[in-house]
């Protein structure tokens, strides 16, 4: 099984629309843990729209799986993750007027920021990824900046509709997978994943971790969180077992 890390951001976004109490995104990432995810993600983003900084340090005292941070790559955030020391941190894009993540990170425009904000991490025995595109420039730029891992950005692939632009997605992102292993990254892959075309990314042998957020929470308002999360493992399973015998990266 391909490590699901789920990402409760909008269960703060629910809450913040209300400025109060409830729901709890502690609360939503335990019951995350106890219907099998394998970690807890959470975006600390610069304008806390969702996310707050209480959250944070709650939710990595009260979880019992490893919590990966995204967070811009700026002096703020740095900061805070050499602090409370997550599991991982992720950077990513930030806009202000996004309403998510709009696509990766240009990591060949900021080579040597990205390298120095490795070593101040990783000193502090912090996993490092980098959210990029499937493009083999970025692929090699996370290489040069001695980035662990990557995440690849599916973000294109599930807006597709067409069968023929679905598979030339598939086809980038299978070869930047293919790209990374190859040059000793840990391969990630998330964004607009859903139990429909979850399975596609699943079936790559190089991907051995999933972010997804936006579709268990959505679908655990119809069917609760553990059903949600549970769906979505199974069809994980699902693209696993399409995986050609023999190759895993888990």
């Amino acid at each position: 099984m391909i490590r699901l890390f789920v990402n409760v951001d909008h269960v703060a976004t629910i809450r913040e629309a209300r400025k109060t109490t409830e729901p709890d995104p502690l609360a939503a990432a335990l019951l995350a843990e106890a219907a099998g995810a394998h970690g807890i993600t959470v975006h600390l983003r610069e304008d806390r729209r969702h996310i707050q900084d209480h959250d944070v340090r709650r939710i990595i005292s009260g979880i019992n799986t490893p919590l990966n941070l995204e967070m811009a790559a700026v002096e703020e955030m740095v900061r805070l993750a050499l602090e409370i020391r997550p599991y991982q941190v992720s950077l990513v894009p930030e806009r202000r007027q996004e309403i998510t993540t709009e696509g990766g990170l240009d990591v060949c425009s900021q080579e040597a920021h990205l390298k120095a904000i490795c070593l101040r991490v990783r000193e502090k025995g912090i996993r490092y990824s980098l959210f990029i595109d499937p493009d083999p420039r970025q692929v090699d730029a996370a290489v040069r900046v001695e980035a662990e891992s990557m995440e690849i950005n599916t973000g294109l692939y599930s807006e597709q509709k067409e069968p023929a632009a679905i598979a030339r997605e598939l086809d980038r992102i299978r070869c930047a997978a293919r790209a990374g292993a190859e040059r000793g990254l840990r391969v990630f892959a998330g964004h607009g994943l859903t139990c429909d075309n979850v399975v596609a990314i699943a079936a790559i042998p190089e991907i051995e971790e999933l972010n997804i957020g936006h579709h268990v929470i959505s679908r655990s308002v119809f069917v609760g969180l553990d059903r949600s999360v549970r769906e979505m493992m199974e069809s994980i399973d699902k693209g696993v077992r399409k995986r050609p015998a023999g190759i895993s990266k888990n």
